[in-house]
This record gives C-alpha cells, sequence and structure tokens, in this order.
C-alpha cells in the first residue's frame, strides 16, 4: 500500500511541555550517539498528541535526534500505527479484518462503519469526530468480531453492539472495553470447563479492561496530563522536592566553591550576534553534532553563522541561547556545541564532523 504524507499539512509542530519533558527522557535511555533509537516513541507521542503524524511532527522529531528527515519519514510510512492522515477527534475505528473476525462478522462491523462514519476509510465523519480503516490480526481472535478504539479492545461484538458503542462516544461517554457479550475474558461461551476456582474473587472486568476502567484512559489520547507522566529513570518532581528541601534549610550557612564537575545556575546573557555571515560564507554548522537543517537555519535566524562564533559563547550566554532554541531548548548544553565549535574552530575535526564528511550522517 503506498502511504504519503497527507496534502494539507499545518505549519509547524511542538510537544507540550509535559511531552517534551517525556521525550527528552526517553532519549535518554539510549547510549550516547544512539538518541535515534528513540524515533519510534517520539513519533508515537507526536501521534498522540496531534491525532495524526504531521509532517511538521516528523521533521521535528527527527530535528531531536539529530537525524535526517528522510530517515524518520523512512520510520514514520513503514509502520501502519502511524496515521498519516487526519483522524477523527473522539476516536479512530479499527476493524479487525483477518480470517478469525472476517468469519464471526467483521463484515457487519465495516457496514456499520461505513453507515455511521464515513463510506470509505480513512475519511473523517462529517461531525468530524469519527474516522476508521480496516486493519489485519490483532490478536484477540477467540473474541472475534473485534475493533480497537484508541487503545483498548472492543470484542465479542455484533453490528448492534457496534453501533451502540459508537453513539455512546459520538455523547461523550464511554463504554467499558473488552467482551461485550458478558464475557470476562476469552474463556468458552458456555463457561468456564476447568480452573473453576478462578472465579473467587476476581475483579468486575479481566485485567486490561479493569485497568482502563480504573483510570479512565481508553479512547483518550496522550495529552501531557497523565500521572505518573515522566520515566522511572528520571526523578519525580516529589524526589526533587525532597532533595531540595534540607538544601533550602541549609541556605544560610556560607557555601563552599563549587566543584569543577557541579553545574551552578546562571543567569542568561545575549551573545554578540552577526546580521550576516562573512564574506567566505557561512560554515556549516551542521558539522556540529545535534545541529539538523532546522536548527542551523534557527541559529542563523538568531545571528550564529560561525564556529568561532560558537565557541566564544560565556556559561551565560550559553544559557541565553539554550532558552532561545525554540522547541529545542536545552540542546546547546546537552551536546556540548561550544566544545564542538572550538575544534571545529581550528580546523580540526570531531569524531562527529568526521562522520558527516564520510557520509556516516546523512
Amino acid at each position: 500500500m503506498l502511504r504519503r504524507l497527507y496534502h494539507d499539512q499545518p505549519e509547524s509542530f511542538a510537544f507540550t511541555p509535559a511531552n517534551q519533558a517525556w521525550a527528552e527522557a526517553q532519549i535518554k535511555k539510549y547510549p550516547e550517539g544512539r538518541q535515534q533509537s528513540a524515533i519510534i516513541p517520539l513519533l508515537w507521542r507526536a501521534q498522540e498528541q496531534e491525532g495524526w503524524l504531521t509532517r511538521p511532527a516528523i521533521e521535528g522529531v527527527a530535528e531531536m535526534l539529530s537525524i535526517a528527515y528522510i530517515r524518520a519519514l523512512e520510520v514514520a510510512t513503514f509502520y501502519f500505527m502511524f496515521q498519516l492522515q487526519p483522524v477523527g477527534s473522539v476516536a479512530h475505528v479499527q476493524v479487525c479484518g483477518t480470517l478469525s473476525c472476517m468469519i464471526c462478522g467483521a463484515e457487519d462491523l465495516i457496514g456499520v462503519c461505513k453507515e455511521k462514519i464515513a463510506d470509505k476509510a480513512h475519511e473523517v465523519s462529517a461531525d468530524g469526530k469519527f474516522s476508521w480503516e480496516e486493519v489485519e490480526c490483532l490478536g484477540s481472535c477467540s473474541n472475534a468480531p473485534m475493533v480497537q478504539i484508541g487503545k483498548d479492545y472492543y470484542e465479542d461484538l455484533t453490528a448492534e453492539k457496534f453501533a451502540w458503542i459508537l453513539d455512546e462516544l459520538a455523547a461523550g461517554r464511554v463504554p467499558t472495553p473488552g467482551p461485550q457479550n458478558g464475557r470476562y475474558a476469552a474463556e468458552p461461551l458456555g463457561g468456564l470447563t476447568s480452573l473453576g476456582e478462578f472465579d473467587s474473587g476476581k475483579t468486575k472486568y479481566n485485567a486490561s479492561a479493569q485497568l482502563a476502567s480504573d483510570i479512565g484512559d481508553t479512547v483518550k489520547r496522550i495529552d501531557g496530563t497523565e500521572v505518573p507522566l515522566i520515566t522511572p529513570w528520571v526523578k519525580s518532581e516529589k524526589a526533587a522536592a525532597k532533595t531540595a528541601a534540607p538544601k533550602a534549610k541549609a541556605a544560610a550557612k556560607p557555601k563552599a566553591a563549587p566543584k569543577s564537575d557541579e553545574k551552578a545556575t546562571v543567569a542568561a546573557k545575549k551573545p554578540r550576534t552577526m546580521k550576516a555571515p562573512r564574506k567566505a560564507g557561512a560554515d556549516d554548522l551542521k558539522m556540529i553534532k545535534g545541529v539538523g537543517p532546522k536548527l542551523e537555519k534557527l541559529l542563523n535566524t538568531l545571528g550564529f553563522y560561525h564556529f568561532d562564533q560558537i565557541a566564544k559563547w560565556s556559561a551565560e550566554e550559553l544559557s541565553w541561547v539554550d532558552d532561545n532554541l525554540e522547541g529545542f531548548k536545552g540542546r546547546a548544553s546537552r551536546d556540548e556545541w561550544v566544545s564542538q565549535a572550538s575544534t571545529l574552530a581550528k580546523g580540526e575535526m570531531t569524531e562527529f564532523s568526521s562522520r558527516v564528511k564520510k557520509g556516516d550522517v546523512y
């Protein structure tokens, strides 16, 4: 199937502050130089935030990971979980159309989609609330036919029950996911034939449906309000507050000089800038690890064209740059641009710039 970017694209993309923090935490999972391994979770987060995967979002993620746009586009177009066109504001419905579901009535469910949503797959309904598509096996064969709506399965469906679910969602209500015919999970329709003791003390719904019901997280998209949001390897705000409390009590005591490896908070100061590059032309700032085409353009807009400009940034000036890298705050410090630029300004090569010269970085 040919997958292309949608013809009508938004002008820009930016993660919400909470999603930006989440994305940066994901990147930290990977060793230095292997940040591109975070491409799928970051693209997924962008899609969850926007509803579908836009070109600016794909390019923005590529910038964060310092990879060429085409590499991110390859991933986005290869995996069918990425929606490259607008979807319904309430939910995008995925109907399983593989063997078990097809035998058990998937065509009837597709008929409901055509009647209540849109005649063709990937079209958004007239009210903008829904879209749908037929997908390959979703692995719930014993509960066929079924659909995936948002992040949850609605199983053991009939056309009537499915139509009711869509009506409920349209009205702002969220039916409990899981089997819709009274089954608890995937036991025989006639009831358990073994492991009868399993009935004692069980939750109202099976584990997946129970969790979705408990936290109210089903068709809801990831929007930065989830708790916990930040990944476990990053200190939570509460943990940071506990750590900060003893320091606050000791604030009145004379402070010892900071050790060389300690980072002190510095006031931001705008560096000296240039209105245009020198006559010889601007340096290729993409030779600096962490600077892609979009960031190079942003740096030029801010008045930075040459390696020696960046090499002269003081701690205060670096702080100003970090604060003014829209969508990429903190990148200059994290990727040590000043150190890299100092080497490049001398006419020497860094490990990264050598790879660029060899064509190993696209």
